[in-house]
């Protein structure tokens, strides 16, 4: 079967999503942001609660929330005072999930020059999420206490629409989990009510392409090795 162009185009949208690492300092229009966010709530919500809360940040704001946050992460006794009010990932790993983790941590840091024993180099590395990589552009997203398993789900689809969307216009995004163990700091910094947890974070702008941590492509489990089917 040939390929309609449509179908194209939506394919080469999520195909080429990837999680990039070092932007142009380019500006994003506002009428960009706008229109990707506006695509994105189209993502559906059981009995379309709708439970994303988004918070963009340009400019002053986004070097302030940056500079707050990195002053806690470069102090290793004030950094162990911040903790993730959720579990992003499991407490114990098992395979295949530990080898696909390590994997793509140390392509990273293959590409980047820096060795195991490079601790300093990795921490700085790590650091950058806090800048947004540089992106003119970052999100925080967070989502009403209140709310269940169910729309921390919805959230997700909201989100790959948020990345698919931002392709489709040529910009690139990194969704940020980083941010959550900072989130007293961000929730400060941007007054966000006790009644909102912080979901993470997302930076948005144009790739660099002279970058060489852009040029990491990671792997994925062919169709076949996660699907069963019935007949």
């Amino acid at each position: 079967m040939i390929a309609s162009q449509q179908q194209q185009i939506v394919d080469a949208a999520i195909t080429s999503r990837m999680s990039v690492r070092a932007f142009l300092p380019d500006p994003v229009a506002r009428e960009d942001i706008e229109a990707i966010l506006e695509v994105a709530a189209r993502a559906p919500s059981g009995t379309n609660t709708q439970p994303w809360k988004v918070h963009v940040l340009t400019g002053q704001s986004k070097l302030r929330l940056s500079e707050a946050i990195l002053a806690a992460h470069n102090d290793p006794q004030l950094a162990s005072t911040h903790t993730e009010e959720y579990g992003y990932y499991p407490t114990a790993w098992v395979s295949p999930y530990i080898e696909r983790r390590r994997k793509v941590g140390w392509d990273l840091y293959a590409l980047l020059g820096l060795t195991r024993e490079n601790k300093a180099g990795m921490a700085a590395q790590h650091g950058r999420n806090y800048r947004f990589f540089d992106a003119p552009v970052g999100f925080i997203f967070t989502i009403d206490r209140i709310m269940e398993q169910g729309s921390w789900l919805d959230y997700g689809m909201f989100l790959q629409n948020i990345m698919v969307a931002a392709r489709g216009r040529g910009l690139a995004t990194c969704p940020q989990a980083a941010f959550t163990q900072y989130h007293r700091i961000i929730a400060a910094q941007l007054a966000i009510p006790a009644t909102q947890m912080v979901v993470c974070g997302m930076a948005l702008g144009y790739a660099d392409p002279s970058k060489i941590e852009n040029s990491l492509v990671t792997a994925r489990e062919p169709a076949s090795g996660f699907t069963r089917y019935f007949e």
